[in-house]
């Protein structure tokens, strides 16, 4: 899988029928809905249909990785014509379009304003949350680490492999605290790998869930792969003095900002509390050559993908000297830079392009050679020190991201990571099956009962629900 298409270009060039159709598309949804307000719900219906036709093409070909061409745009283009047409014949002109537009966003104001906080805080702590059953997993592995001295020592030896700094083997890094969901990522690939026995995992978890893991990933038979657990905490170099993120949690501003609860801010604290935002193990991605300093490329995953086909043909695409490999996220859903980072402020303003297009974390190929001639590191605790005061961007891990491999990023063909599993519950169905990863981003993860039921199915293929650890702790 090559990168035969650039989503940006594709997007902003006013010559591409990729971005004519876009554009009709936009102006058709609005006349939609003034069209249902004046219950003309024949036009309405028309409009939707050639919405999902176009929306169809639009996936289409970005599945397949090659521009829309004018076959296929020109029907959907005459029709969005006579349509629009239609509906400024029966005058839902731009003057209508615009207070209308005002006097609904208006109502939906003020109905979402009385239940955000509330939707907010509870979703938010649903999503959070331990299952119990994986809380006792956690807890049964754990206990088993802490009491029997030979099997710590034996686990231990077997993971000095010297497969764990060879580069002629596939490297995979995960850094993550939940088990069940790092074993679906490692298990996934490992089954879909034509050559298990060359592939090695690199896992960083915390204190917490470090025996637990040791005992999970030490106990198991992954088809012949080399898997490594470290603990965070035993890289004594990962402190407040060279890590940002660590120095400014430190600060009582910052704390208070993230926890202090006050009326109108109840949404935003919530939003912040989530333990990703703020874990060390979120922004570890940012320190890999310093991790493994002996290895030369590597692939990221984050603990909430499945892998459906051979990811080792990553680690032959050709970056064009680029330090990280990225699926763009620009196509459909117009995930810009201007969707991240605050463009009103100068150091922005005047060293990225808002329209630039996003891409995402979750299944990236870096290339730490490359990273450490571009000095990334240095780059990511530049833009973390700028944002001291949090003007640049709010929260997370991509906005950092999108400024530190800035100019450094190479998109992969789509298909390479198909994302929205954990909050879009009309992703398609063909793009999913083409998918080599599918990522469940969002809050919605496939071991909660909040799954979207429709891809649950994608990930418990990889969970053995038969497994005396599973059936102690009632995990079905």
């Amino acid at each position: 899988m090559s990168s035969r298409l650039n989503f940006t270009e594709e997007m902003l060039s006013i010559n591409s029928f990729t971005r004519q159709l876009g554009d009709q598309m936009v102006l058709a949804k609005a006349y939609v809905v003034i069209a249902k307000e004046n219950n003309n719900l024949q036009l309405a219906w028309e409009l939707s249909a050639q919405i999902r036709a176009c929306q169809l093409l639009l996936s289409r070909a970005a599945n397949r990785g090659t521009p829309v061409t004018i076959q296929e745009a020109e029907p959907i283009m005459k029709e969005f014509s006579s349509l629009i047409f239609q509906a400024r014949d029966l005058h839902y002109d731009s003057v209508t379009m615009i207070m209308k537009s005002k006097a609904q966003i208006q109502a939906l104001e003020e109905r979402a304003n009385a239940a955000v906080v509330q939707s907010t805080t509870f979703g938010q702590l649903a999503a959070e949350a331990v299952p119990k059953s994986l809380y006792c997993l956690a807890m049964l592995l754990t206990l088993d680490w802490a009491t029997h001295a030979d099997l710590r020592d034996r686990i231990t030896q077997n993971q000095q492999s010297p497969k764990l700094t060879n580069n002629s083997f596939y490297h995979f890094v995960v850094f993550s605290d939940n088990i069940i969901g790092t074993s679906v990522a490692v298990n996934s690939t490992v089954q879909n790998a034509h050559h298990p026995e060359q592939i090695v995992f690199h896992i960083v978890t915390d204190s917490v869930n470090y025996g637990g893991m040791q005992i999970w990933f030490g106990q198991n038979q992954f088809n012949g792969a080399a898997i490594e657990v470290q603990n965070i905490d035993s890289f004594f170099w990962l402190n407040a003095s060279y890590v940002p993120v660590l120095k400014q949690l430190q600060d009582s501003d910052t704390q208070n900002y993230y926890f202090k609860t006050s009326g109108q801010d109840a949404k935003r604290t919530f939003k912040f509390r989530n333990p990703k935002y703020l874990s060390i193990l979120n922004h570890l991605r940012f320190y890999i050559p310093e991790v493994y300093p002996e290895l030369e490329k590597v692939v990221f995953l984050d603990d909430d993908v499945v892998v459906q086909k051979d990811l080792t043909e990553l680690f032959v695409v050709d970056l064009h000297g680029n330090v990280n490999g990225a699926v763009e996220t620009c196509l459909e859903s117009f995930h810009r830079y201007h969707k991240y980072l605050n463009f009103s402020h100068p150091k922005i303003h005047s060293d990225f392009d808002p329209q630039a297009c996003g891409w995402a974390f979750g299944m990236n190929v870096f290339d730490l050679v490359a990273w450490k001639k571009a000095n990334v590191t240095s780059k990511y605790h530049y833009w973390q020190e700028q944002n001291v005061d949090r003007t640049l961007w709010k929260l997370g891990t991509l906005p950092p991201g999108l400024l530190t491999f800035y100019g450094l990023t190479e998109p992969l063909d789509r298909r390479w990571h198909i994302l929205g599993l954990g909050y879009d519950p009309s992703v398609d169905s063909e793009l999913i099956n083409s998918g080599a990863v599918v990522h469940f981003n969002g809050n919605l993860k496939p071991w909660l009962k909040l799954a979207i039921s429709r891809y649950r199915p994608l990930w418990e293929k990889y969970v053995d629900y038969s497994h005396p650890y599973l059936q102690q702790c009632n995990i079905h």
